[in-house]
């Protein structure tokens, strides 16, 4: 189970705070329950994600997680002054593996197919290298709730394919929590959907209501 309590977020620019992206949201995820977030471009849903991944805090409100949620994959949470190498021996360590690290790095190193880039540091990397380090760094680790942002995007046809199949190997004994603009992804992994518009968030049973209740929306 996720709580979500009266969250807001905003983040400071050059001429101060920012207008809220998120404003008073409050809802629980409940264990063992898929769920899509949903909306327009811009109206919040990475910033939900990455609150419920732990890499970014609200700027009031609290996240609180009663469960093991893997960091947002597809972006975020890697040091870009290290090496993809290094990052991942810092994530070995954290998560207490530290007498399997070998074993993980080697693991994370051929998934995510790096090549000498491994050895170089982060902030060299494509967007599509990040990404696909992060999901092999998540396909390492057993948690209960997988969140993934545009994941099975990254890379060319094939590596999405893999990295398809393997969600797909996650999705089936744990839960996910989602963003993809492909409705079809959405449908093949969620039961359920939280719609995200004027910073505000809505919770649907149904991912279907919930997809329904946006394109109305969208198009009216």
């Amino acid at each position: 189970m996720i709580v979500i309590d009266n969250v807001y977020k905003r983040y400071m620019t050059d001429h101060g705070a920012g207008n809220w992206v998120l404003q008073g949201i409050t809802l629980t995820i409940p264990s063992r329950r898929s769920v899509a977030l949903v909306g327009h471009n811009g109206a919040g849903k990475s910033t939900l994600l990455r609150l419920i991944g732990g890499i970014d805090f609200p700027t009031k409100g609290r996240v609180e997680r009663r469960c093991r949620v893997s960091w947002p994959m597809g972006g975020g949470g890697l040091e870009g002054t290290l090496t993809g190498r290094q990052n991942a021996k810092f994530v070995c360590r954290v998560h207490g593996h530290q007498d399997e690290l070998q074993g993980r790095l080697a693991f994370i190193q051929e998934f995510a197919e790096l090549g000498g880039a491994f050895d170089e540091p982060v902030r060299t990397y494509s967007s599509g290298m990040r990404s696909r380090l992060q999901f092999a760094l998540s396909l390492a680790f057993d948690f209960d709730v997988y969140i993934s942002d545009e994941v099975t995007a990254a890379g060319d046809a094939r590596f999405r394919k893999k990295a398809a199949d393997a969600f797909k190997g996650m999705a089936s004994k744990s839960s996910v929590i989602m963003v993809s603009h492909d409705e079809g992804t959405l449908k093949q992994f969620c039961e359920s959907a939280i719609w995200i518009d004027g910073g505000q968030a809505r919770w649907f049973d149904d991912l279907d209501e919930a997809l329904t209740a946006y394109k109305t929306k969208l198009f009216s």
